[in-house]
């Protein structure tokens, strides 16, 4: 440990020697094939299947597939970064751990607030969207729910969504069950998804219309400039606002395609459970990244080239592509494959959730009722069970259009982080051996927090003004209770 007060730091000698504690300790299962697994069962969720027709028709047309490159290139330069302190530091908890190493206390309480939040409304959020393709499945077959159990959106009186519910204490169940049983769920899940993916890019490739490419970059529209709490940021405080269409319109794009990425920062929250951490992080991190561009990329050249991008829905584009063209059967395939991709994009933020929320209770920063792991399965079982259990009520309860964009910005923040802490740590600890190490520092940090902050500023003022009052909450829960219930205090 080293500094004194807000700053104080947890040696990474520390960190890894407190992973060793018998009831402290989680299993080591995980191999590379796992966390690339992982990686690709949470990226791949809505975005692919909702956000590439809505950017196509809004903000790029036929070159959303070059918004999905620069979104890719942000991710990347954020992802070797993750790299090198998930290969340094295999523990527990991501950016949180990361920053306690290398910035101190309050920061790293920080960040770990922020991934709570960020992991609980992206659980939620993703269930509630999980429970939607269902009941239209359901419906198609001549089921309905009623209307008291079948969510919140549009409800007269008491709405409670028990598919939403029900899918997170399930999964909530697999995961106190060990981290291999949620591999080998995720493994079945996901190999459905790409194949369903891969069908979408072969099959579509069929339909293809050369016309439907032109113009591959529309003519750029400029934005009136807003004013109020609804207008990104960057808008509030220059006078700039972002341009649709043109070559500008493609950066806007990605700063809306940039959230069908978010997720490979979890597979470093399975740092401490993997079997080879110093080999295996960086090929899964960056490994799911790669293969996940490649098919959004692929994606958005089939569906632009389908149907001219004007003509796009905005809700299904996927599969209103292939009802276009007059192949039905096709969009019945996507929106079962969306259905069945959820549930992993659902169980990989929760678990991500509970490591994060287990690191800092190990700590001392959280009760340190919360790291005791179970006796048989040694997963961490307290924090998943009560977290599942506040997750599903909050999804059970809560309307999809309620739960904002504190999800991305949360993302974007921790990006900031981690970036930061590498260049830290390279100057404080460079006798540390560093299986996997960031290439060009300080430069491809530096790029990482700039393309980060710039995504930050293009969101609402007024998801910074909800982040911001999440984080105070934090400040007073940190000076209240983690601060004098620290273990750096007591070592």
């Amino acid at each position: 440990m080293a500094g004194t007060g807000l700053f104080r730091t947890k040696s990474i000698e520390k960190s890894i020697a407190d992973t060793e504690e018998p009831e402290h300790a989680l299993k080591k299962s995980l191999s590379v094939l796992d966390l690339t697994v992982f990686g690709v069962g949470v990226i791949i969720g809505t975005g692919i299947f909702v956000l590439t027709g809505k950017v196509a028709k809004e903000n790029a047309g036929p070159a959303v597939s070059l918004a999905f490159v620069a979104a890719g290139v942000v991710c990347a330069l954020a992802a070797l970064c993750y790299a090198e302190f998930a290969s340094t530091v295999p523990v527990a908890g991501s950016a949180y751990t990361f920053s306690y190493a290398s910035l101190g206390e309050l920061p790293a309480w920080t960040i770990g607030w922020d991934l709570v939040l960020e992991f609980a409304l992206g659980t939620a959020v993703v269930a509630v969207g999980w429970s939607g393709y269902v009941r239209s499945l359901m419906d198609n077959a001549g089921w309905h729910l009623p209307d008291a159990l079948a969510g919140r959106e549009g409800a007269d009186g008491f709405g409670f969504d028990i598919l939403a519910a029900a899918l997170v204490l399930v999964l909530t169940a697999i995961l106190v069950f060990g981290m291999k049983l949620s591999a080998r769920v995720t493994s079945v899940v996901v190999a459905i998804k790409v194949t369903v993916v891969l069908i979408v890019i072969i099959a579509g490739a069929f339909f293809i219309k050369s016309e439907n490419y032109k113009p591959f970059i529309p003519k750029a529209q400029p934005q009136e400039a807003g004013g109020n709490l609804q207008a990104p940021l960057i808008e509030l405080m220059s006078g700039y606002a972002p341009t649709n269409f043109g070559v500008m319109g493609i950066f806007t794009a990605a700063s809306v395609v940039f959230f069908a990425f978010i997720g490979f920062d979890i597979v470093a929250t399975a740092a401490e459970e993997t079997k080879n951490p110093q080999r295996d992080m960086p090929r899964g991190i960056l490994g799911s990244l790669f293969i996940c561009t490649a098919l959004y990329v692929a994606v958005s050249i089939v569906v632009t080239g389908m149907q001219h991008y004007s003509k796009l829905s905005i809700d299904a584009p996927l599969a209103d592509a292939f009802k276009a063209t007059g192949h039905p059967f096709y969009a019945g395939v996507i929106s079962f494959g969306a259905a069945v991709g959820l549930t992993t994009v659902c169980m990989i933020l929760l678990l991500g959730q509970t490591r994060v929320f287990f690191a800092m209770s190990r700590d001392g920063l959280l009760p340190r009722f919360f790291s005791r792991v179970h006796p048989k399965y040694r997963t961490p079982h307290r924090p998943t069970i009560l977290l599942g259990v506040l997750i599903a009520v909050l999804a059970g309860f809560t309307s999809l259009s309620e739960l904002a964009e504190l999800v991305n910005i949360g993302t974007l923040f921790a990006f900031v982080i981690v970036a930061v802490s590498v260049v830290i740590l390279r100057r404080t600890r460079p006798d540390l051996h560093r299986a996997f190490r960031t290439p060009l520092v300080p430069w491809v940090p530096i790029l990482s927090v700039a393309s980060s902050l710039w995504l930050m500023l293009n969101l609402p003022a007024e998801t910074w003004l909800r982040f911001g009052i999440w984080m105070v909450i934090g400040f007073v829960v940190y000076f209240l209770y983690g601060r004098s219930h620290s273990r750096i205090d007591v070592e």
